[in-house]
Order: C-alpha cells, then structure tokens, then sequence
C-alpha cells in the first residue's frame, strides 16, 4: 500500500504556532531594522551614489591587533570547558577597571562581578532571573522611551507588562518619572536606564540618581543600569557618571543596583561578545545560579582578550579622539540642516525632521542612497505620543570621510525638500 506524500512543512500555510509555544512570543514586535528592511521595499537607491549606512550602531574603527593577538593566542583554550562565572583572571581585570573608571573600592571579583557574552543578552535574560510573576497584579517593568528593544522583549517573556517613560527635547530628555502612578510603581519590579542614553546620548546626572534610588528604595524594584556607551564621550576630564559610581557618592551602597557594560563601543569589537554586569551581590548571586542553566559561558580565548582589553586605555582614548574629531566637524554642518545638537556622549545624534521620519528616511536612501533610522522605530506611543516620531537617528561610527560625505548628502537632501 502507498503511503500519502509527506507533508510540506515548508510552504503549508500554516495558521497558528502549536499551543507549547511561549504565548508571549506574540508580544513581540520586529525589530527596528526589519522594520526598516520593509519600509524600503520597492525603494531603488540613486546609483549615482554608493551606500552609507548611519543607521545601526555598529563600531566601525578598527579593531586593536593586541586584542586581536590575545584572541588568537589563547586558541588552545578551546578545548576546556568554561565555567560561568569566568576565569579568576578576567573578574579580577574587570573589577580593576571598575575601581579605576568610576573610583570603587573594595569590590569582590567574586561577588561583585558576573562576565557575560555582551550586554544585550544579559539585559535580557536579567529579567528572566529577577521578575517575579506570582506577586499578585502583573509586575512592570520601566524603560525609557526611546528605549533599546530589548527592553521591551526582555519584560514580556518574563511575563511583565513594559511601562515607558517619556524623554523628550523640551525636558532635556530627563525621565519623565511622573508618568506613572502610585499603584503603577508599587507594581514595578525592574526599571531599565540607559546612561548614556540610546538614541538621545543623555547622561543621567547625581540629582536624576538620586530620585531614581529614592523611587527604588520606596517601592523596592531593582535597576538595571545599561551603560555600554559609558566609554564613548567627548571630554577626557568629565567622563559619564555610572550608577554605581552616584551611588557610592550618595553615600548608599549596591542594594537593588545593577550596571552592565560592554567591550563592543569601548574597544570596536562587537563581534567578540564580551561584557559585565556588576552590583548587588545577592543579586548577582541569583543571577549566576540562573546563567549556570542557561549555558552562556563565555568562549576561553575571548575571556583572555577580554583581559587584555580591559587592562588597557590607549587604546579607549585614541577611539574617543576618533569620534570627538567626527561631531566636532559634522554636528554643526547637520545642525545647519536639522534641528541637533552634539549629544552628552555616545556616537549618535538625534536629529528632528522636517517631515515624518519614515518619509525622510526612504527619501533619503532613493535620493542619496543614505540610510538612517526613523526615530519612530525606537520608540512607542505613551501618553498619547510617540516620542521618537519626526527623529532620526544617526550614528556616527563609520570613517570621518564616509561621514562627512554622508552629511553632505544629508544637507544637499534636505536642502531640496
């Protein structure tokens, strides 16, 4: 007897994901760049011009060759297992870094200190470890807004609902920490920062610390600090403040604080995957034990150039003089055209438009073949607005002559509207 055909499971319409699928999966948006991806369906960028890209925020300065040697060098490193929690030797090299940039004393490169392959993932699967679903009402999880994705993603497949706070120009991009109530608050598990912030460059000062610790100390949430621009700033003698630094001068210790960082902007090498979170150590106690499940440690050879990485500034201070030469001589000719101004720090200017900042963007690419992307993607509506609608975002990373070519085009686009 003939058996029927074996179905096609690649071109069957199929109309629903089977019921063991997380059902929070649905939650989730596209990401911005597959929004992006179909915004320019159909589009056919100008050929008289090749493409610029300024629309992700991927390093792209040149890797340093010891890096690049430390990696190589330590290959025979791949036939061991990692441990989780990393090599004594890289927790000792980033516990130093933390006492030399932000002026910590007395950490613990055992307590105080998880690596992990980058910051996105362990802003991620930080929710997962810490939300706790079964306290009664939904718990929320806060971001900014603009936010970075991940955010969002993070608190849905941990079961939370996402609560965003407004950063608009005409407030400096400050929190909006009145948006929500007290009985939202009193729901808050986690609340995400950004400093310096994505897309706008905000760095959150001591007083914004100071209302954020009062908040966590009266509702008991935790804060997740993101810092991973922290490194990218335009004034050698003020650098960024971090959340553990404020916190040791307002005199409070590491309760309910987490900061994460990463290697990728520092030192131009994202596809190595390498940062840390720091804080609280009970915590990140809690966090590690989740992270022994959830097989995410870190490659031999890429913690020996991590080690490597960290112990060095030159390097660090030879990239900020990169980009400092790029905003020095872009941000006025962009700020000509658009209304902008030179960020606190990070490598992005957030630049408002004349029209909708989907329309800017696909006229740009067909017209100049320049891609950047609409402020609109990063952010959602809260409070009757979506604060990165009629923004772009532009990010500064590719060779000073690339970006200046791009900015030319950007004015001369602009000029022709």
């Amino acid at each position: 007897m003939l058996l029927p055909p074996a179905p096609d499971l690649y071109n069957s319409p199929f109309t629903s994901y089977p019921s063991a699928v997380n059902p929070h999966l649905s939650q989730l948006q596209p990401y911005p760049f597959e929004k992006l991806r179909q915004l320019f369906k159909g589009v056919t960028p100008n050929p008289a011009y090749r493409e610029i890209k300024l629309s992700i925020g991927e390093p792209k300065h040149a890797t340093p060759e010891f890096i690049k040697t430390a990696l190589t060098d330590h290959l025979g490193g791949l036939a061991n297992y990692p441990t989780t929690q990393g090599t004594p030797a890289l927790r000792q090299a980033i516990t130093a870094w933390l006492e030399r940039r932000y002026g910590l004393e007395q950490l613990d490169p055992d307590r105080h200190v998880v690596p992990v392959n980058g910051s996105r993932e362990a802003l991620f699967s930080f929710a997962q470890a810490v939300i706790d679903p079964s306290k009664g009402a939904t718990p929320l999880v806060v971001s900014p807004n603009p936010f970075y994705q991940i955010y969002e993603g993070a608190a849905y497949l941990a079961g939370a609902e996402p609560r965003f706070l407004n950063t608009l120009p005409e407030h400096h991009f400050s929190l909006d920490l009145d948006a929500l109530s007290p009985e939202e608050w009193t729901r808050v598990q986690l609340l995400y920062v950004c400093s310096p912030g994505n897309p706008t460059g905000k760095v959150l000062d001591l007083e914004d610390w100071r209302q954020l610790f009062a908040l966590a100390d009266k509702y008991g949430f935790i804060i997740a600090s993101d810092e991973c621009y922290s490194e990218i700033y335009f004034d050698e003698a003020t650098p960024p403040l971090g959340g553990l630094e404020a916190a040791k001068r307002l005199g409070r210790g590491m309760e309910r604080l987490v900061m994460f960082s990463s290697l990728s902007k520092r030192s131009n090498v994202p596809g190595l995957r390498s940062g840390f979170v720091a804080g609280d150590p009970d915590i990140l106690k809690q966090f590690l034990l989740y992270r022994t499940y959830h097989g995410c440690a870190m490659n031999p050879a890429v913690q020996a150039a991590s080690v490597a990485a960290w112990g060095d500034e030159a390097h660090v201070r030879e990239n900020r003089r990169l980009y400092r030469e790029k905003f020095a001589r872009l941000t006025p000719q962009i700020a000509g055209a658009l209304d902008t101004a030179m960020p606190d720090a990070s490598f992005y200017l957030w630049a408002r438009t004349p029209l909708s900042d989907t329309d800017f963007a696909r006229r740009l690419l067909a017209d100049y073949n320049v891609v950047v992307l609409p402020g609109s993607y990063l952010a959602r509506e809260a409070r009757g607005v979506n604060p990165g609608e009629n923004f772009i975002r532009i990010a500064l990373v590719a060779s000073l002559e690339e970006c200046q070519e791009a900015a030319d085009r950007l004015c001369q686009f602009v000029q022709h509207l």
